[in-house]
């Protein structure tokens, strides 16, 4: 299936800045969506493909940095760029903590913030690909029945299909059906393989 192309949010209150981002980033071949505010970005929404954000510390209402930080609580991972005329040094310290990949001051050279970009679509390239890969996981480990997840609960932490049978209370031979079905249903093509699915889906016997 065919990934949806990669987009450059900018959002700038000032609108010359915008078209001068926007005519820069189509120019390199990229998609660029160009908003006034936050609340425009919000109405609009998130595009599908890989994003990346480039972000004015300074806006009308809400600024760069309080959206920073309400993306970060609601658990949005948006690479940001933070772009300004106007910064300082507490702010880039904060910027960065919160996860920013650059922040950059006005004038800044073309190359440094298409490198930046560059950066940020990879990150959320390989961010969104781990979550398809852990999403893709999920749907198999949710077609398991309940004493199949129990059983790869235990299978996971190595012990063996007598020690799994006095656990749970069935028969060995029980034991080696569901744990059959387990490798069978999440395609794992050994026990490691089945140990990094289930770290990857966080799941443990005591969950279990």
């Amino acid at each position: 299936m065919a990934e949806a192309p990669a987009t450059v949010i900018v959002i700038d209150d000032d609108p010359g800045v915008r078209e001068a981002l926007g005519n820069l980033l189509r120019s390199v071949g990229l998609q660029a969506n160009l908003y006034g505010s936050v609340p425009e970005f919000l109405k609009a929404g998130r595009p599908k493909g890989p994003t990346c954000l480039v972000l004015d510390v300074r806006l009308p209402g809400q600024g760069g940095l309080d959206f920073q930080s309400e993306l970060s609580k609601a658990g949005l991972r948006l690479p940001i760029i933070f772009i300004t005329g106007h910064g300082d040094i507490p702010m880039s310290v904060r910027a960065m903590k919160g996860g920013a990949i650059e922040f950059m001051t006005k004038p800044f050279r073309d190359q440094d913030l298409l490198d930046a970009i560059q950066l940020g679509l990879d990150r959320d390239r390989a961010q969104r690909e781990q979550e398809n890969a852990v999403a893709l996981l999920r749907t198999r480990f949710d077609s398991l029945t309940q004493r199949e997840r129990e059983v790869m609960a235990f299978v996971v932490t190595g012990r063996l299909n007598k020690q799994i049978a006095g656990e749970i209370g069935i028969s060995e031979v029980t034991v080696k059906v569901h744990r059959g079905n387990v490798m069978r249903k999440m395609e794992a093509a050994s026990l490691a393989d089945l140990v990094l699915m289930a770290q990857r889906l966080k799941i443990s016997s005591e969950k279990s």
